[in-house]
């Protein structure tokens, strides 16, 4: 009668004692970068937001053109003062430019940019897919107000960009002539121009947290972008009542034009600040309330 021979079991690890703490799942690394890199896709990847940069790049293009063609006949010097120094000095295209977009084209922008972040996810029924990644609620909120900051960022940029070059092509750039007398180096007034840019960049900031809060209200983007845009249309009527002075300086389009400040010989830096912080109280406050609805929602689309 033989004899079974031994298993020989291969030593494995020690289990672990009773009690003790599993380790923690690793996180993915990079997930917030690749949530990035796919929202400003998402962003400047569709064609209608494709269309509104070409359209706002066409501003300042479409203004140089018509002074050019005109800067000979009775029509010159007509209009707001930026438009009349355009034919004396190409910088100040930039600058009117920018002050025609300020009341409608770029609140336009600023709307569909932030009041389609998220409505836009919530009506196209992607919004809670992107929940169950998963994907914490307030980086989420976070990268969508990048994206719109990006992509109003961009509007700006375009809008100067070619005002710029066709400002430099057709009139030349010169010494800047400063409003309250004076002029500067054409260094010190590229540098001008430059602050004039980022101050009016900083001033849409508020309402993109105007936009962001709207679009966590409702799964209807155009709602969204509706109410954002009537923000600024409303705060831009409040300021030209005298009975309301009082909160004048605490409105969302009071200081949008102070960004004049850096066409005096010496930039009131008060006043410029004041601006920067009303649009920081408002960013404060709405992306506050944007985060509480947003974190608390009950999200089913």
């Amino acid at each position: 009668m033989s004899h079974a021979e031994p298993v020989v079991v291969a030593p494995g690890p020690a289990p672990a004692p009773a009690g003790a703490p599993l380790d923690p799942p690793s996180p993915q690394r990079g997930a917030t970068g690749r949530l990035v890199r796919s929202e400003l896709r998402l962003v400047f990847g569709r064609r209608r937001n494709q269309v509104l940069l070409a359209g706002l790049a066409m501003v300042p293009l479409l203004i140089g053109l018509m002074i050019w063609l005109t800067q000979d006949t009775s029509t010159r010097g007509e209009g707001p003062g930026f438009i009349g120094r355009v034919s004396q000095n190409g910088l100040f295209l930039v600058v009117a430019a920018l002050f025609l977009c300020l009341p409608f084209l770029l609140p336009l922008t600023v709307g569909i940019a932030s009041g389609d972040s998220l409505a836009g996810e919530a009506n196209a029924g992607t919004l809670r897919y992107l929940l169950v990644v998963p994907v914490a609620r307030a980086r989420l909120l976070a990268v969508k107000a990048l994206g719109a900051l990006a992509f109003v960022a961009a509007a700006v940029l375009a809008i100067a960009v070619v005002g710029l070059i066709v400002g430099a092509a057709l009139f030349g750039v010169h010494d800047i002539a400063l409003i309250s007398g004076g002029s500067v180096p054409i260094g010190n007034s590229v540098l001008r121009v430059a602050g004039i840019v980022l101050y009016v960049g900083v001033s849409m900031t508020g309402l993109v947290a105007v936009g962001l809060f709207f679009s966590t209200l409702t799964e209807v983007p155009i709602g969204a972008m509706a109410a954002t845009v009537v923000t600024a249309v409303v705060s831009a009527v409040l300021d030209t009542l005298p009975a309301l002075a009082s909160i004048h300086p605490y409105l969302l389009t009071h200081h949008w034009l102070d960004f004049a400040e850096f066409l005096r010989i010496a930039p009131d830096s008060h006043v410029l600040w004041t601006g920067v912080g009303v649009q920081a109280a408002w960013v404060a406050v709405f992306g506050a309330l944007a985060w509480s609805r947003f974190t608390t929602a009950d999200v089913s689309s």
